[in-house]
């Protein structure tokens, strides 16, 4: 390891170093402790007994070799500070770890897992002209097994089935909550103590290595959500680890996060180079196809707070981590979870960006959302909610999500935020996400959204599949389907995303019937998307175009095998003297192929 390069926060392979390796007849301890007294290892392999580390090269990192060490041995190093102190860490740097409430560190053969995925590492790319449909799901909770308190699937279990489900449901990527080690089943992920450890509660490292494999065997990607921001306060953790501040900051107004959690000093090479190596391991040794990275507002201001001004060392970091990773790793996508308006997030880092490939689009879902919450009346006073999107639209490549964080917490699913009485919600969720797939941007769906779920999402329950036995539900789910098979099928849907040709505006002021109608383009397609969010029908509506064309029905959120009225399909229409008259239904979307 580049010694220079981990102190200035510049290199991607620390794990290679520290944490514990397997060798040939034992293995080798390292692990970064400048302000320790003294650091002795503690294991199976020693009966929990101290085998002394010994400091190496500058002072800064401790070192010991024991003998006949094997492959899922726990193990602790003791720290013993300068005040006099001593607790027993897990390994910053560990490759496994014990499932909570235990918290020692696992030892792992990294080498052992062969991959077969060879064709889908050589042509995944970024999407950015393709189609990127997005499944988000918690491990835990996708579908529960019934063997115990926990009833979680392994890693090996799960990933066969949830690959077949995804393929068929029509998503081509997939993006998983955090797995790294975390004490806390309720903070699903985002509060960390083994940053270099795949979660127990699913099984190894190389069973969830198998678990990426089948994915891309059945071209599935496969994202990560990334925690750069913070980590558990949990004594055992990296929480003051050599007896001081080691990967926190000292003063607690800027080192307490607002999730009772510590926040790391990214003006530190040590931690810059921590979490750049632990990107970097994620893609590297399980071959995961992009990073979402959590919480980047608390990053680009302290605290989250833009009135606190930039937090200018954090921002450096992650344009060094993001630019790196995309120097290592090919076809890479990197998304920023970020609600503020920072230039540049999506930027190239050569020209002052951060350097990410996404955005996520919070304005577009707050406003989105907040307008179907509304009631119809006051639909004509929220019309521009849903035509302010492409007023900043250009400013960073955008992506479409709803996630985990919106229908917790007393916030109601999707389709229960709908307006109005149940039988009402289903076709407004209908058009809503049809609203959602015709815009441009990319589009991530938390799971249990595409069942049209009412109960809200909680880690301890698989998701309610029994829901799919009422008409209701099950016509939800086919629309949702059929959707998203034709969002990946249509070129004029996705390719243009960020390009201002790829979208025109046909009628955006019929604010008293709450008519948008606009056009997606690509090279070869167009589609024409019309929706009427009122509760009235807007009979013989008028759309004018400037050519006599036609148009060719693709969906119409009506159809009766969605749950809609309209029990035949939609004909083609063709402009006359340029125009055409439509009833549109209330609460309906469609979508039609505009042809010559």
């Amino acid at each position: 390891m580049d010694r220079y390069g981990f102190y200035t926060g510049q290199i991607f392979d620390a794990y290679e170093e520290l944490g514990c390796h397997l060798l040939e007849e034992g293995a080798v301890f390292r692990t970064f402790a400048p302000a320790a007294l003294r650091i002795a290892v503690i294991g199976e392999f020693n009966g929990w007994q101290e085998t002394p580390m010994q400091k190496v090269q500058d002072g800064n990192f401790w070192e010991c070799y024991i003998a006949g060490i094997r492959e899922g041995q726990m193990y602790k190093f003791r720290v013993y500070d300068r005040e006099g102190g001593v607790v027993d860490h897990c390994d910053p740097y560990g490759f496994g770890m014990e499932l909570r409430p235990n918290c020692a560190s696992i030892v792992r053969d990294m080498g052992a897992y062969r991959f077969n995925d060879d064709t889908w590492m050589k042509t995944r790319g970024d999407r950015r002209t393709e189609p990127l449909n997005i499944y988000e799901v918690h491990l835990g909770s996708w579908k529960k097994n019934g063997k115990d308190e926990n009833g979680w699937y392994t890693y090996k279990e799960i990933a066969r089935p949830l690959a077949a489900y995804v393929k068929e449901a029509g998503y081509n990527y997939l993006e998983l909550m955090p797995l790294a080690e975390h004490p806390c089943d309720e903070s699903w992920g985002y509060q960390i103590t083994g940053f270099y450890s795949p979660t127990a509660r699913y099984g190894t490292a190389d069973e969830l290595k198998e678990f990426v494999d089948v994915m891309h065997q059945n071209g599935i990607g496969v994202i990560l959500d990334f925690v750069p921001v913070h980590f558990a306060v949990d004594g055992y953790g990296l929480a003051d680890y050599d007896g001081t501040s080691l990967y926190e900051y000292p003063n607690r107004d800027v080192g307490n996060s607002e999730w009772g959690s510590k926040n790391f000093i990214h003006s530190r090479g040590e931690v810059r180079s921590f979490l750049q190596s632990n990107a970097a391991y994620w893609l590297k040794e399980y071959h995961f196809d992009g990073l979402r990275m959590d919480a980047i507002c608390n990053m680009i201001y302290w605290q989250g707070d833009k009135a606190r001004g930039v937090n200018g060392n954090a921002v450096s970091f992650l344009q060094t981590m993001n630019s790196g990773l995309k120097q290592r790793f090919g076809g890479i996508i990197l998304a920023a979870e970020d609600s503020t308006s920072f230039p540049g997030v999506t930027g190239p880092v050569w020209e002052n960006g951060l350097g990410f490939d996404y955005k996520w689009d919070m304005g577009w879902m707050n406003d989105t959302l907040d307008y179907f919450r509304s009631a119809p009346q006051y639909r004509t006073r929220d019309y521009h909610k849903l035509t302010f999107s492409m007023m900043y639209y250009y400013d960073a490549n955008f992506l479409l999500p709803f996630s985990h964080d919106e229908v917790v917490h007393g916030k109601a699913t999707v389709v229960q935020k709908m307006n109005g009485a149940y039988e009402e919600k289903f076709p407004q969720a209908r058009a809503l996400y049809l609203y959602m797939y015709a815009h441009p941007g990319k589009k991530l769906n938390f799971m249990g959204n595409e069942l049209g779920q009412l109960r809200e999402w909680s880690e301890k329950q698989e998701q309610d599949w029994c829901v799919l036995t009422y008409p209701v539900h099950d016509a939800f789910h086919n629309f949702m389907k059929d959707l998203h098979h034709l969002y990946l099928e249509n070129p004029a849907l996705w390719e243009k995303d960020y390009d201002r040709d790829g979208f025109l505006w046909w009628d955006c002021h019929e604010e008293e019937k709450c008519v948008y109608v606009f056009e997606r383009r690509s090279r070869n397609q167009r589609i024409l998307a019309v929706f009427c969010f009122a509760d009235q029908e807007a009979e013989d509506f008028e759309i004018k175009s400037d050519t006599d064309r036609q148009l060719i029905p693709l969906m119409s959120t009506e159809w009766e095998r969605y749950g809609g009225s309209c029990k035949k399909s939609l004909r083609a229409l063709r402009f006359q003297e340029g125009k055409i008259c439509l009833s549109l239904p209330a609460f309906s979307g469609m979508l039609f192929e505009i042809k010559a």
